[in-house]
């Protein structure tokens, strides 16, 4: 019996955590705190608990892989990059089609980014997993927001001091011109950028798992999507995969698709449990 435990945390930052305000620093350039720019109401609660089972489970965990959201403030999903009709601003959760941007409704705030714009449209539509969605600019490069929750951090940095071994890091986003939910790969691949394609070490790390734990944010978005792409690619054994539901929420006004993505990996033969009863499984095996 394959015994390797992995455990693949999906975008533990900041920026969507709703972080109590003790958690959150000063801008030392304003002296106001800083603020998670996409806080998903739960989800400090959930990394509480996704830092308490690294460390009761330290002794078999054999790898912990951390994907994160890594986002330019010029980006095809932030407002910065879009304006109505009349020049103004497009507010977060504005949804686009590209029959509205083909009807001038949303236009680039660069004229010269239309018809690349248009073409990434089409594509994301004909896939018919997303419309785009303009989210808060998050994420950002450099940013304390993009940061990893800091219970988190020390909890696998502790893991890798007992265990001597680097917790894999992946970064998904960093291309502007396509959405990339998934770690596994963006929702339009740029057929000039490996990184927006499929991860095949990812999947191939995954893969020789004999149970494959998922946690993160959010699991109506990036835990779905990832999760998603690595059930279609795994070779089998799909009852290996176990999504940890007590270490993930929702993004708010999406819990309908949080519920029909635990419906679906459950019909598909994925485990669900909570950190807990995994935990105790775990002790007892």
């Amino acid at each position: 019996m394959n015994h390797n435990i992995q455990l693949l945390i999906i975008d533990p930052q900041n920026d969507f955590c709703d972080l109590p305000a003790d958690w959150c620093p000063l801008d030392p350039l304003t002296g106001q705190p800083l603020a998670p720019a996409l806080p998903v109401a739960g989800a400090h609660a959930d990394m509480q608990r996704v830092a308490r089972f690294i460390d009761a489970a330290s002794a078999r965990l054999d790898g912990i892989t951390v994907t994160l959201d890594s986002h330019h403030r010029i980006d095809i999903a932030h407002p910065t990059f879009w304006q109505q009709r009349d020049g103004a601003a497009v507010g977060p959760f504005t949804q686009i089609t590209a029959a509205q941007v083909r009807a001038g409704d949303y236009r680039p705030r660069d004229a010269a980014a239309l018809p690349r714009t248009l073409a990434y449209l089409d594509e994301l539509e004909a896939r018919g997993r997303y419309t785009l969605m303009v989210w808060p600019v998050h994420c950002e490069i450099g940013s304390w927001g993009h940061n990893v929750h800091a219970a988190v951090r020390a909890a696998y940095n502790r893991w890798e001091e007992a265990t001597l071994t680097e917790v894999q890091k992946v970064v998904k986003g960093d291309n502007p011109w396509t959405e990339h939910y998934s770690a596994v790969q963006a929702e339009v691949p740029d057929l000039e950028d490996p990184d927006t394609q499929l991860n095949r070490e990812l999947i191939d790390r995954l893969d020789a798992a004999g149970l494959i734990l998922v946690a993160g944010e959010a699991s109506s978005h990036c835990v779905k999507a990832t999760t998603e792409h690595v059930v279609a690619q795994l070779s089998g054994r799909l009852e290996r995969v176990v999504l940890l539901t007590d270490c993930m929420s929702p993004v708010g006004g999406f819990q309908a698709q949080h519920e029909a993505f635990l419906a679906d990996m459950r019909s598909r033969g994925v485990q669900l449990a909570t950190s807990t009863d995994l935990l105790q499984r775990l002790q007892s095996a």
